[in-house]
C-alpha cells in the first residue's frame, strides 16, 4: 500500500478524489506535523506524513487512493491541558471533513487523550483499533431531473421525523431497509406524507453521531442524534447495507424521490456542541486536532464553557469553525440537495464574547452567502446560557420554533384562564414577535408537540413526565409540560375521559392547522402516537419511540388530513402578509377588517374580556378575499370564516355577529364530529361542544 505523497493543495479541506488520486488537507494551528493513516480491509495501517502546511492547513495528495479508502489523521503537537493544549499522536482522530464514517466507537480507556487516574498525563494506548474510520467518498451521482421543490414558506406544512422511528415498524417496507434512509423512499412512506399533505419532512439529525458512553453502559443509546462528531456524512447506521459510502447514496436517493413527490427535505443540525463532551471527554476529532480553535475555553483553559448542557460548545468566534459550519451546510444544499435546516439551540451560533449577538459573524455570513440564505433556514432560538431564550429575536431571513405558540395553545386546551390575549396574538401569526422586523406570519414555525416533550396523545392523557425508562430516576426532561390528564393518569377504561381526549387532541390539531404561520406536526401525532407519559425518550431506540403503524387512530389520521385539505384550499389560514388593523366595529359586512374578534354572545371583544379568568371561548371572523399580493386568482376569491373556540367541558352557545348574520353560513369543520359533512346554520346561533372548534363558512 506503499505509495509516494505529492505536496497536494490546501483547499478543499478532507479528501478530495479528481478521478486518479485524493487530496487529504486538514486544519490544525497547533501540530507541528499531521499523518494521514491509511487502512486495509484487514485494519493495517500505513502512516503517511503530510508535507505541506498552508496557512495552517496540512495537506498532501497521495496518486491511487480512491472512494473506499478507509483514514484517519494523527497529530503531532503539544501536550498541556492547563493550557488548552491536547495533541497526542496516539489517538486516531476523524476527518472533520469526512464524507463517509465506517465503524463506531468503543467504549474502552485507550479512546481517551489523556489518562483516567490522571488528567493531566496523555495517555499511550493507540486507539485506532476502537475508533471509527472516515472513507473517501465518491462525489459522483445520477440525479436526473431532480429540482428542489422551493416550496414558499406560507404553504409549507413540516413534518417532524426521525429515520428509523417513521419506518422501522412499517409492514409495507421491506425488512432489511426499515429504519434507513432507503425506507424514506418508500411509497408506503412518501404516499402517507402525500395524503398529508406534508410539502416538507425535517428528519432529526442525520449528521453522523454516536452514543456517550454513559447511554450505552446502561444499555440505552442516543437515538436522537444530538451528539454529532461528523458534519459532512451521513449516519452510517442509517443505510441498509455496510459498505462505506452506502448511506451517502441511499440519502441522495431518498431526497431524489421525495423531491420527485414534491416534498421538501430539511435536516435538524448541531453545531453548537461535538460528541466529545467535555474535558474528561474522549479524543475523537477535534479536541486532538486543535482543541484551543475548535471549543471555547474557560478562563482555565482546561475546561469548556458550557452553553448547551453537552460539556462542550463550538467556537464561533475562531474563522476555521465558521468555515468548518458554512462549508458542511453547502455541501449539503449543493451535493445532497436538502432543502433547508433546523438549527438546534441555535442561540449558541449567535455568541460572541458572551452575549446572543444578532450582529454576529455567523449571521453575517449566512445573509451574503448566495448558497445558504436561498433555502429554509428554521432556527430553535434558544440555548441554556444566560440570556439564551431569544424567541423572536433572529434576523429577516430566519424563521423560528415559536416556543410561545407551543405554551400557549397548551394552556388554552387544558382550559386555563386569562390566555386570550395571548391566544389571539399566537392564532394570527406573533406579530408582537416578527413584525418588526421585517419578516412575515410564516416566521412563527407553529406547533404543540415536537419530539422533545410529550406526544399529542400523552399531551392530553398524563399530567406528569413517566420517564423511569430512561434509569435517571425520572429526573430528565421538562417538568412544566403544561399538560392535562382529561380525568385519569395514563390508560383509562373510562369512556369519559376517553372522549374527552378524543375531543381535546382534535381541538388542538384543527388550531394549529387554523393558525397563520408555517404549521409543523409531530411524526406520529396523526395516528394516536403514545411514548407512555415519556417525555424524553432521546435515548429509547425501540417501540417507546418508533411509530406502530398497525395500531393506529384511522379515524384521527382521515381528520388530520382533512385539516391539512382545507388549510390548503383557503388562504384566508395561510396568508403571505399581515392581517390589517381591525376597523371600528359597527360597519357594513362588506368594509369589515379583515380580522374580528367576537365573545360568545356575538359582540366585539372589549379590552377587558382578553382578560377574563373563565376557561375560554372566542369567536374569530376572517375576512379571505384580501391580500392579493402574489396569491393564486383562486386565493383572491377565498371565503368568509368564522371559528368558534370552545375550551370548555360544557357546551357553549355562540351566536352569528350582527353585522354578520345576514351571511349564509355552512358549518364546514366541527373538531367534535370529524365526519361531519358540511351542513347549513339555520338561525344566527349554535352551540359549540365541549372541547371544540367550528369553522362557518359563507360567501
Amino acid at each position: 500500500m506503499t505509495v509516494s505523497i505529492r505536496p497536494g493543495e490546501p483547499y478543499p479541506l478532507g479528501a478530495t478524489w479528481d478521478g486518479q488520486g485524493t487530496n487529504f488537507a486538514v486544519f490544525s494551528e497547533v501540530a507541528e506535523f499531521v499523518e494521514v493513516c491509511l487502512f486495509d480491509d484487514r485494519g493495517r495501517e500505513e502512516r503517511i506524513r503530510l508535507p505541506e502546511v498552508t496557512a495552517y492547513c496540512h495537506h498532501g495528495y497521495l496518486p491511487g487512493v480512491g472512494p473506499g479508502q478507509r483514514y484517519g489523521f494523527r497529530v503531532h503537537g503539544p501536550w498541556a491541558p492547563a493550557e488548552g493544549l491536547r495533541g497526542n499522536p496516539q489517538k486516531l482522530l476523524l476527518d472533520p471533513y469526512a464524507r463517509a464514517i465506517e465503524g463506531e466507537v468503543r467504549w474502552v480507556p485507550a479512546v481517551y487523550g489523556h489518562d483516567q487516574k490522571d488528567p493531566s498525563r496523555a495517555n499511550a494506548e493507540d486507539s485506532a483499533p476502537f475508533i471509527p474510520r472516515s472513507v473517501v467518498s465518491a462525489p459522483f451521482f445520477d440525479w436526473g431531473h431532480d429540482r428542489p421543490p422551493r416550496t414558499p414558506l406560507h404553504h409549507t406544512l413540516i413534518y417532524e421525523a426521525h429515520v428509523r422511528g417513521l419506518t422501522q415498524r412499517h409492514p409495507a417496507i421491506p425488512p432489511h431497509q426499515r429504519g434507513t434512509f432507503a425506507a424514506l423512499a418508500h411509497p408506503a412512506v412518501i404516499e402517507h406524507l402525500q395524503r398529508l399533505g406534508v410539502t416538507a419532512l425535517e428528519l432529526l439529525p442525520i449528521q453522523h453521531f454516536i452514543p456517550e458512553r454513559d447511554h450505552v453502559a446502561r444499555g440505552l443509546t442516543n437515538y436522537w442524534g444530538y451528539n454529532t462528531i461528523g458534519y459532512f456524512a451521513p449516519h452510517a447506521a442509517y443505510a441498509s447495507t455496510r459498505r462505506p459510502g452506502d448511506a451517502v447514496r441511499e440519502f441522495k436517493e431518498a431526497v431524489r424521490a421525495l423531491h420527485a413527490a414534491n416534498i421538501e427535505v430539511i435536516l435538524d443540525v448541531v453545531y453548537n456542541h461535538t460528541a466529545e463532551g467535555g474535558h474528561l471527554g474522549p479524543s475523537l476529532c477535534f479536541r486532538g486536532l486543535d482543541n484551543a480553535a475548535y471549543y471555547r475555553l474557560a478562563e482555565d483553559r482546561a475546561n469548556y464553557v458550557d452553553y448547551t448542557g453537552t460539556g462542550n460548545t463550538l467556537n464561533m468566534r475562531h474563522p476555521h469553525v465558521l468555515q468548518l459550519i458554512m462549508d458542511s451546510l453547502r455541501y449539503w444544499i449543493t451535493e445532497m440537495h436538502v432543502d433547508g435546516f433546523r438549527f438546534d439551540l441555535a442561540a449558541t451560533l449567535a455568541r460572541e464574547l458572551h452575549d446572543v449577538d444578532r450582529l454576529s459573524a455567523f449571521f453575517d455570513i449566512v445573509q451574503q452567502d448566495p448558497v445558504i440564505s436561498r433555502v429554509k433556514l428554521i432556527a430553535e432560538p434558544w440555548d441554556l446560557g444566560e440570556g439564551g431564550y431569544q424567541v423572536g429575536n433572529f434576523p429577516p431571513l430566519w424563521s423560528e420554533w415559536n416556543g410561545q405558540y407551543r405554551d400557549t395553545l397548551r394552556d388554552f386546551w387544558r382550559g386555563g384562564g386569562g390566555t386570550l390575549s395571548d391566544f389571539g396574538r399566537r392564532f394570527t401569526g406573533s406579530a408582537d414577535l416578527y413584525a418588526n422586523t421585517g419578516r412575515r406570519p410564516s416566521a412563527s414555525i407553529n406547533f404543540i408537540t415536537a419530539h422533545d416533550g410529550f406526544t399529542l396523545a400523552d399531551l392530553v392523557a398524563y399530567d406528569h413526565k413517566h420517564n423511569d425508562a430512561n434509569l435517571e430516576g425520572n429526573n430528565d426532561g421538562h417538568n412544566d409540560n403544561r399538560s392535562w390528564n382529561s380525568g385519569a393518569e395514563g390508560p383509562t377504561a373510562d369512556q369519559a375521559v376517553g372522549e374527552r381526549r378524543a375531543r381535546r387532541a382534535r381541538a388542538i390539531l384543527t388550531t394549529l392547522f387554523l393558525s397563520q404561520g408555517t404549521p409543523m406536526l409531530l411524526g406520529g401525532d396523526e395516528l394516536g402516537r403514545t411514548q407512555h407519559g415519556n417525555n424524553n425518550a432521546y435515548c429509547q431506540d425501540n417501540e417507546l419511540s418508533w411509530l406502530d403503524w398497525t395500531e393506529t387512530s384511522h379515524e384521527l389520521l382521515r381528520f388530520v388530513a382533512r385539516l391539512s385539505e382545507f388549510r390548503r384550499q383557503h388562504h384566508a389560514f395561510h396568508r403571505r402578509h399581515w392581517f390589517r388593523e381591525d376597523e371600528p366595529n359597527g360597519k357594513p359586512v362588506e368594509d369589515l377588517g379583515d380580522i374580528e374578534w367576537f365573545r360568545p354572545d356575538g359582540a366585539p371583544m372589549q379590552p377587558e374580556d382578553w382578560h377574563t379568568a373563565e376557561p375560554p371561548a372566542i369567536a374569530v371572523y376572517l375576512r379571505g378575499a384580501v391580500d392579493p399580493a402574489g396569491a393564486s386568482p383562486a386565493e383572491f376569491s377565498d371565503r368568509r370564516f368564522l371559528c368558534l373556540f370552545n375550551a370548555r367541558e360544557e357546551p357553549r352557545a355562540f351566536s352569528v355577529p350582527g353585522a354578520l348574520a345576514a351571511l349564509e353560513w355552512s358549518v364546514v369543520l366541527d373538531s367534535a364530529h370529524p365526519a361531519q359533512l358540511p351542513t347549513a346554520l339555520r338561525g344566527s346561533a349554535i352551540d359549540a361542544p365541549g372541547w371544540s372548534v367550528l369553522v362557518l363558512e359563507a360567501p
